[in-house]
C-alpha cells in the first residue's frame, strides 16, 4: 500500500504512467485526469484509478490546481486471480465515486494512517473484492463532454465535498458551477458518472465512514455532523453502502473481521 500525493497543477505537462501489476488508487483527496485506451476520466474524490499491467495512463490536472491525494495497492497475479480477473473490471481505467467503495477506502485510510487494526493485505484485498464485485459488467458509458463542462463539474464536485454537511439542492449546486440547473445535471453526470445528489450523499458517507474508524463519536452525532437529517435514514444508507451497519463497520475498524469475511466473501 502506498500514500500517494501529487502536488502538479495545470501549468505541469501531463505525465505517462505504467503499471507492472494489477493496481487501485483511491482518490481521497482533491483531482485529476487520466487518458487511456481513447477514453477521458476526471477523478476526484472518491473515485477509483484502476491499473492493469503493460497499460499506459496519462495523467494531468487541467481542471485543478491543487493536485490530489490517493492511497493505491497493487496485486500480484496470485491475488487477482483469487479475486477475479474480468477484464471488464481491470480494462476499464476507474469506477466512479460510488458509495460501496468509499466507505471501504475511508476505512483504508484508517488503516494507513494507523487508526485501524485491521491489516494492509487485509484491506487491500477486500477493496479490490468489492471493486470486482460492484464494478463488473458495468463498463462506464462515455460522453463527449468538453474542457470547459470538465472543470466546472470537478470544480464544483470539490465544492460539494467540503459542503456536503449543509443543505445543498441543484439549484445551489448549478448557481456554483455558473451554468442551468439541466446544463449541470447532464455536465456532471458525463463528466464524473454519478448526479450530484447522488455525490452529495456519497461524500456525506465518506466521512462518516472516516468518523466510524478513527473517531469515538456517537454514531447519532456522526450521522447528524455529516449532514443526515434523520438517524434512521443515516444507518439505512450506510448499511447498503457498506455491508454493513455504521456500528459493525466501526467494529471491523477496531480488529474484527466479519464485515471483510463475511460481507466481502474473502478467502
Amino acid at each position: 500500500m502506498t500514500d500517494y500525493r501529487c502536488a502538479a497543477g495545470p501549468d505541469d505537462a501531463p505525465f505517462a504512467e505504467q503499471h507492472a501489476s494489477h493496481s487501485i488508487s483511491y482518490v481521497r483527496k482533491g483531482s485529476f485526469g487520466c487518458r487511456c485506451r481513447g477514453r477521458a476520466h476526471e477523478l476526484v474524490a472518491g473515485a477509483v484509478l484502476i491499473g492493469a499491467p503493460g497499460e499506459e495512463y496519462v495523467c494531468h490536472h487541467e481542471h485543478h490546481a491543487g493536485g490530489d491525494e490517493c492511497l493505491s495497492f497493487a496485486f500480484t497475479p496470485e491475488v487477482v486471480d483469487l479475486i477475479g480477473d474480468d477484464v471488464s473490471v481491470w480494462r476499464q481505467g476507474s469506477a466512479a465515486p460510488l458509495a460501496e467503495l468509499m466507505t471501504l477506502g475511508e476505512l483504508a485510510q484508517a488503516v494507513a494512517s494507523g487508526q485501524s487494526d485491521l491489516g494492509f493485505d487485509e484491506i487491500g484485498q477486500a477493496f479490490a473484492a468489492r471493486l470486482v464485485n460492484v464494478v463488473s459488467g458495468k463498463a462506464r458509458r462515455q460522453a463527449t463532454i468538453g474542457a470547459r463542462d470538465r472543470r466546472r463539474a470537478v470544480e464544483t464536485a470539490m465544492w460539494i465535498a467540503v459542503h456536503s454537511a449543509e443543505s445543498i439542492d441543484l439549484d445551489g449546486a448549478a448557481k456554483q458551477a455558473g451554468v442551468s440547473p439541466f446544463h449541470f445535471l447532464r455536465m456532471f453526470r458525463d463528466a464524473l458518472g454519478v448526479t450530484p445528489h447522488q455525490y452529495l450523499v456519497r461524500s456525506r458517507l465518506r466521512h462518516a465512514a472516516r468518523l466510524l474508524a478513527e473517531s469515538e463519536n456517537p454514531i447519532t452525532d456522526i450521522a447528524f455532523d455529516v449532514g443526515f437529517g434523520d438517524l434512521s435514514n443515516f444507518v439505512r444508507s450506510f448499511h447498503r453502502a457498506a455491508g454493513a451497519s455504521p456500528r459493525a463497520f466501526r467494529q471491523a475498524s477496531k480488529g474484527s473481521r466479519k464485515i471483510l469475511q463475511e460481507r466481502l466473501a474473502l478467502h
